[in-house]
């Protein structure tokens, strides 16, 4: 069996190597370079993988390499491992690093670049995939294969498209998190517990979310179908419209795409 490399064994990495051992990929077959003796230690005894303090020559068996260090640190990190992985298929599951700059640092235009998001963690996210031209379809698919595990993907056809996926998806969870404490913090003040807040609001998310999942019609209709006029749901949403909260959420997603570029800028040149 192939060899899959890490450079990196934080969350995300944990995450696919997690999937990968579950789907019944062998220990041995798994390789994660991480500098930290405590990570190192975690990641052999939760999957048995094989670890490595830095990178040497065992890095030339790994038919793809997968990129999970923070943006700050992956030149750093590129330098010992580019004379061992010019020949294998690359993923970067890292923010802000362009696929220029991987390719120019691993001496190879096979570079696959993934936005995920935390639920990831679960096995319930969604990941933004980029493929350079040299990538072939097989290779694609392969990505896919690694990726299963964590939740979807969706493929886009721009490299810079990942910055509005970024914005989406990859911060998502935060935002999703932020309406759960205003519902909490509501719930408090109206004189509900703590925990029925947290309940109700948790388990209203998820209520929606999968309607909306498994509804073929918009989430404006479904939306309308809840909003008698001059019921309760109605003078709510009356209150955000008249406060221009859905305009002040598309401004902050937008300002959240223009971060990523940013950064892009700052850390992924080549």
């Amino acid at each position: 069996m192939d060899t899959i490399a890490f450079v990196g064994g934080g969350n995300m990495a944990s995450a696919i190597i997690g999937g990968l051992r579950k789907s019944g990929r062998e220990a041995q077959s798994i390789l994660v370079v991480d500098p930290g003796d405590a990570q190192r230690d975690k990641l052999h005894r939760d999957f048995g993988v094989r670890t490595l303090p830095a990178a040497d020559a065992s890095l030339a068996a790994a038919s793809l390499v997968v990129w999970a260090v923070k943006p700050q640190y992956f030149q750093a990190a590129a330098l010992p491992c580019a004379p061992h992985v010019d020949r294998a298929l690359h993923l970067s599951v890292m923010a802000g690093i362009r696929s220029d700059a991987i390719a120019h640092a691993v001496r190879t235009q096979r570079v696959v670049r993934a936005m995920p998001n935390t639920p990831a963690l679960i096995g319930q996210g969604i990941a933004g995939l980029y493929a350079r031209d040299a990538v072939a379809d097989d290779e694609r698919r392969t990505v896919e294969q690694v990726l299963a595990s964590t939740g979807q993907t969706l493929w886009v056809a721009r490299e810079d498209d990942l910055d509005a996926v970024t914005a989406l998806s990859g911060s998502g969870p935060a935002y999703v998190f932020y309406f759960i404490e205003a519902m909490m913090q509501a719930a408090a003040e109206m004189g509900l517990s703590e925990a029925q807040g947290k309940r109700l609001a948790l388990a209203t998310f998820a209520g929606a979310t999968s309607l909306a999942a498994a509804s073929d019609e918009p989430p404006q209709l479904l939306r309308e179908r809840v909003t008698s006029k001059g019921g309760t749901t109605h003078a709510a949403l009356s209150s955000l419209e008249a406060d221009e909260v859905k305009a002040a959420f598309v401004k902050a997603l937008k300002a959240a795409q223009e971060r990523a570029r940013e950064l892009g800028d700052e850390f992924g040149r080549a």
